[in-house]
């Protein structure tokens, strides 16, 4: 430090040798580059946190989200067991009744598609454990080996992540 006050000195006085010019010209090619890499290093940790928070914000709307399925799972039996209204009765109540899940049913898997949630088919389809989880299996009469022949509960992904795996009956030889 006195070395550089003492450049400063000798160069305010008009005096300055090429040795001090020379000596002030890396000190400040030194400072540049210190505050390049302080701005680099800086952008890249402000790259890094977004990603985490944007990360870590996702991941919490996938637990949420994977709670929600069950739910769903619940509707899709209610409505597929809906019994025909009885004999002598009038089925206004009862179909008002099915109207009234199917509508929540449809509100919930609207909300699910706007966070871009969307459920796949497994029927038909060869069995592919990273998708489907196999809860049942059974003869492959008229159907392939392997081939998934039922659905117990639907398979739900976000793009190409998997949420939770379609649990299916598998067709076996």
């Amino acid at each position: 430090m006195a070395e550089n006050e003492s450049t400063i000195n000798a160069a305010s006085d008009g005096e300055a040798t090429s040795e001090e010019i020379a000596a002030l010209k890396r000190e400040r090619a030194d400072l540049y580059d210190r505050l390049l890499r302080t701005s680099a290093e800086f952008e890249n940790y402000r790259k890094r946190t977004e990603r985490e928070r944007r990360d870590l914000s996702e991941a919490a709307g996938v637990d949420l989200i994977r709670d929600l399925l069950p739910l769903l799972d619940d509707f899709e039996r209610a409505l597929a067991t809906w019994p025909d209204a009885p004999a002598g009765r009038p089925g206004d109540a009862v179909e008002g009744y099915r109207k009234g899940v199917e509508l929540i049913h449809r509100r919930a898997l609207e909300l699910l598609r706007k966070r871009g949630v969307e459920p796949f088919e497994a029927v038909g389809h060869d069995f592919d454990p990273t998708w489907h989880e196999a809860v049942a299996s059974e003869p492959a009469n008229g159907h392939r080996d392997g081939e998934i022949t039922a659905e117990m509960s639907r398979g739900y992904r976000i793009g190409q992540r998997l949420l939770r795996p379609a649990q299916v009956k598998v067709a076996r030889a």
